[in-house]
């Protein structure tokens, strides 16, 4: 099988039937070595897809046909004793209920990102000081390109002109030209920047620095730190509210979550044990998930009512999160 899947003749088609899809929301499930699929009106574990090396990071295309995994695991090619190490990107067709393809990565994956096309599917590795895209359509493979030290977290551009990659080994921002896949310029990004995401004006980047225990603020046009607000100790997750005025994040050590209004910076916090960890908010649900580092289960927050709402129980660890159909 050609490791570079084909989707080019498949996507009309699916597109029709996808917009009659129910939504669901796929969970990278670490060391139980599978992705869950999980209802949003019955937050109940409603699929699993098996066979995915300890998968940390996750998207799914635009039409909601296919899941891409990537695992954190790295191995030795068994040619060339100086060769990189290679994880594996996983493609999932759920209609169908099992992985179609794979792809060789240089290094364990760390997190995905996906343009808005549906191309091409970014990867962050840390040990290798850089990102992989790998092209979904045609003959492109997994090409490589070096942003920095400890590249953790990957964002794109709502037209797909840019990218911008968190270098968590020197407190740097990669400005990635998509058209060019070269680095355009860095950004700060605050002490070891690691999951960051975008404004919904896209003029600001909210960077979580987990060992200082902050969300910076980051203007894009000047490259700079304009502020930062408190977390806790060990922050981690991070995501934008759906009408983008407010930020959320976790903090691991100090087992709580916290709201951040953008404007006036004003805080909300709830406790959450043990050890809240990966944080989404899906589109279209009302709902946060928030999964745990040391049990395995995923919180469901109605951020209006500022309470979980229900608790779900799942295999391995919950790492990143996407919205899909199935």
């Amino acid at each position: 099988m050609k490791r570079a899947f084909i989707l080019s003749t498949l996507v009309a088609g699916f597109l029709s039937s996808a917009a009659l899809a129910e939504p669901i929301i796929y969970v990278a499930a670490g060391s139980a070595n599978k992705v869950l699929a999980i209802d949003p009106k019955t937050n109940k574990v409603v699929n699993e897809f098996d066979g995915i090396d300890n998968p940390h990071a996750l998207v799914a295309t635009l039409d909601g046909e296919y899941v891409i995994a990537g695992s954190l695991n790295e191995k030795k090619p068994s040619i060339g004793s100086n060769a990189v190490p290679e994880s594996t990107i996983y493609i999932i067709h759920p209609a169908h209920g099992h992985v179609m393809s794979t792809m060789p990565a240089p290094g364990m994956i760390h997190h995905q990102a996906i343009t808005p096309d549906s191309r091409y599917v970014i990867s962050t590795h840390p040990t290798q000081g850089g990102i992989s895209y790998a092209d979904l359509e045609g003959e492109g493979g997994v090409k490589t390109m070096k942003t920095g030290p400890g590249p953790n977290y990957t964002v794109i551009t709502r037209d797909g002109a840019k990218a911008f990659v968190s270098n968590s080994g020197n407190n740097s921002i990669s400005e990635i030209d998509l058209k060019s896949w070269s680095v355009s310029r860095s950004l700060k990004g605050g002490a070891g920047p690691e999951h960051i995401v975008l404004s919904k004006d896209e003029e600001n980047l909210f960077a979580i620095n987990a060992r200082a225990g902050k969300v910076s603020v980051i203007d894009v046009k000047l490259g700079d730190i304009i502020k930062s607000w408190d977390v806790g100790k060990n922050a981690h997750g991070l995501d934008l509210s759906e009408d983008g005025k407010t930020i959320f994040a976790t903090s691991k050590k100090s087992g709580v979550l916290v709201a951040i209004d953008i404007e006036d910076g004003t805080r909300r916090e709830m406790s959450l044990s043990p050890s809240p960890y990966h944080l989404e908010t899906i589109a279209g649900t009302g709902k946060i998930y928030v999964s745990s580092s040391k049990e395995p289960k995923i919180w469901v927050i109605d951020p209006k009512a500022w309470k979980v709402v229900s608790e779900i129980t799942i295999q391995g660890e919950g790492h990143q999160m996407a919205l899909g159909s199935l």
